[in-house]
């Protein structure tokens, strides 16, 4: 079986798929994967799948000369994606949002071969919205997401959102070994998404160093390319027991040891933390259709995380949760704990099966 899978440029789109890629490729299925050109210099290991590059799109509905280049662009990547299908002729094309995606996916439902797309969100994107009426099978990764796709109940499997298959809980001292810390510390981890979050790393900088630094408390912060200088330059002068990274593949490590994550609530994310049962304070990002909000809320309508808004008061309102959670130890445990009641899902499995069927 010859699968394509394409993507949108984010960690929260390439992860799934590249979950996807490994589990199909240990099916003996024969798998391309399909990403915007911008992913090609970006550090994420996709070296295990054959992989193919088109035009990176970015689109927006206002009319400037920035969408003139982009409908250039965007021309330009259909134009990429029909070779690429002619050329490598799949049974099915999966794809997992974004405007990128669009052009193959529509090439695939033009040529009537099978379809599948992945909604990793609770409210689906506008390409995948559209790409949903097109498409054989839809897979989400919420049951909420039903109501917000218009289409017929039959065309939907709720599949979870796949994590990285070596993502899995690792022996705890061989974790704290990794980044040299010590046992019986609070250990938080900090992470703004594949790409990073200037306010979020301000905001959780400022807190730490200005009201944490001699708590025992070690930090694991994934910054992000552009804060790294200024977040290194600041923990190296506060005293805090800290490892910061740009990016940090190997994130079985940090997520078996953390006590707390605050995070912001991308649907990878969300995915992950339910996989480690880890409590959490989500800064949802407040922009693109409110996607992280409502990502955020199936944990705190769990009992098993706290949602601050992202605001001019976001640093006092942090401080305010996390020296809480350091005064009373009990209300993390009692938030891990709500993590039983969470629906669990072989989502690899499942989106796997859901592909493979349509042969």
């Amino acid at each position: 079986m010859r699968v394509l899978i394409v993507t949108g440029s984010s960690g929260g789109h390439i992860f799934p798929a590249l979950a996807l890629a490994d589990s199909l490729k240990a099916a003996s299925s024969q798998v391309l994967l399909v990403l915007p050109q911008k992913n090609k210099a970006d550090g994420i290991p996709v070296n295990f799948v054959k992989t193919e590059y088109i035009q990176s799109v970015n689109l927006t509905l206002s009319l400037n000369k920035k969408n003139i280049t982009g409908v250039y662009f965007f021309l330009l990547s259909v134009y990429q994606s029909l070779r690429i299908v002619l050329k490598f002729k799949p049974d099915v094309v999966v794809g997992f949002g974004s405007l990128n995606t669009v052009a193959l996916i529509f090439w695939a439902w033009l040529f009537r071969i099978k379809t599948v797309i992945h909604e990793q969100n609770v409210i689906p994107g506008r390409a995948n919205r559209l790409l949903s009426k097109l498409a054989d099978k839809v897979a989400v990764s919420f049951i909420q997401t039903n109501s917000y796709l218009g289409i017929s109940p039959k065309k939907i499997v709720l599949t979870g959102n796949p994590v990285r298959q070596n993502l899995v809980r690792l022996d705890r001292q061989e974790s704290l070994d990794f980044f040299k810390f010590k046992e019986r510390k609070v250990n938080i981890l900090i992470t703004g998404g594949s790409q990073g979050s200037h306010s979020l790393n301000v905001a959780c900088l400022a807190v730490l160093t200005e009201h944490f630094a001699k708590n025992d408390l070690q930090v694991i912060h994934i910054s992000g390319s552009v804060d790294f200088p200024l977040l290194k330059q600041t923990y190296e002068a506060s005293g805090i027991t800290y490892k910061l990274f740009d990016f940090l593949p190997a994130m079985q490590y940090a997520y078996s040891i953390a006590d707390l994550v605050i995070s912001r609530a991308g649907a990878t994310t969300i995915a992950e933390l339910q996989k480690f049962c880890i409590p959490a304070i989500l800064i949802p990002y407040p922009f693109a259709y409110a996607h992280q909000l409502n990502n955020a809320r199936v944990l705190e309508d769990l009992g098993a995380a706290l949602i601050i808004r992202e605001e001019p008061l976001i640093a006092e309102k942090l401080f305010g949760k996390l020296f809480e959670f350091l005064a009373s130890p009990q209300k993390l445990a009692v938030m891990r704990q709500a993590y039983a009641k969470n629906q669990v899902f072989d989502a690899v499995k499942l989106l796997t099966n859901a592909v493979l069927c349509l042969n």
